[in-house]
């Protein structure tokens, strides 16, 4: 294998760890500070990327004026889900099944809206690729990643240094404690759903500029995500990027010497390791 082969697939690597990092973001954040494994952030992703799609396409609205749009409203949806979670007392393993219920619920939503048909977005937004040297750096995906980057960074330092942050983490250790503090529990709760929300907004508007989209595929990306969001360690902003670059970095390596195939192979090896040998690290 050449080195301009092995450099361009450690290039693709990034690129795609940098979106598992994106769309696992909220996933991590809902785990860790709300007890709920949220399997329908994956509907709100392709949820985001069909409404992406229809406002930016035929729509005809610039793309960054329609993620401007996208991430409030799924704020919105963020919230009233966790407001309906909380309403009824929905604990963590309920969760699972509870939401991945929403998730075929959104699934068939998108059918009867957009068909289950394949669908693109064509736009000339940052089409093409810079050059350097023999290598390529696709503009739209070099966009993406500073976005998940960037938010990866700013949500670490707001759950670490404002008091937001600091009275999620006293919340988590003991509810009771902190809410005799003055914490509002709740209402943080509350807001953290909300921004988990925002942020799938933002993961599946990327995604409509970067794939073919198709109901179906929603499965596809739970393993993958989840792996970024274990490797990462729940609740950690930073971590959960740094896990998407090793496992998009893993993979694309892994193609280039073998099979696409084989692709999956090194990173959830990895996961299955770490979680024999080593589970308090997640």
């Amino acid at each position: 294998m050449s080195a301009t082969l092995l450099g361009q697939s450690i290039l693709s690597g990034i690129f795609s760890g940098s979106l598992y990092a994106l769309l696992g973001l909220g996933l991590t954040l809902s785990w860790r500070y709300l007890k709920i494994i949220n399997l329908a952030h994956f509907a709100f992703i392709f949820l985001a990327a069909y409404l992406t799609y229809q406002l930016a396409g035929p729509g005809g609205l610039p793309p960054l004026l329609v993620i401007a749009l996208v991430a409030p409203l799924f704020f919105v949806l963020g919230y009233a889900q966790q407001a309906f979670l909380d309403h009824f007392k929905v604990d963590e393993f309920a969760s699972i099944i509870i939401t991945f219920g929403m998730t075929i619920l959104a699934e068939a939503f998108i059918q009867w809206i957009w068909s289950a048909d394949f669908v693109r977005l064509e736009t000339h937004f940052l089409r093409g690729s810079w050059e350097l040297g023999p290598f390529f750096l696709p503009k739209q995906e070099m966009l993406m990643s500073a976005a998940a980057l960037a938010l990866c960074l700013l949500t670490a330092a707001f759950l670490r240094f404002t008091w937001v942050g600091k009275a999620l983490r006293a919340g988590l250790d003991n509810p009771q404690i902190a809410a005799s503090f003055g914490v509002p529990n709740k209402k943080l709760s509350l807001l953290i759903a909300g921004i988990a929300g925002a942020l799938a907004g933002v993961g599946g508007s990327f995604m409509a500029l970067l794939f073919t989209l198709a109901p179906s595929q929603i499965y596809s990306w739970f393993g993958v995500v989840l792996a970024a969001v274990l490797l990462g360690r729940i609740g950690s902003a930073t971590g959960v990027f740094a896990a998407g670059l090793l496992i998009g970095v893993s993979e694309a390596i892994t193609m280039a010497v073998t099979a696409p195939a084989w692709a999956p192979l090194a990173p959830f090896t990895l996961l299955i390791l770490i979680l024999v040998f080593w589970p308090e690290r997640v």
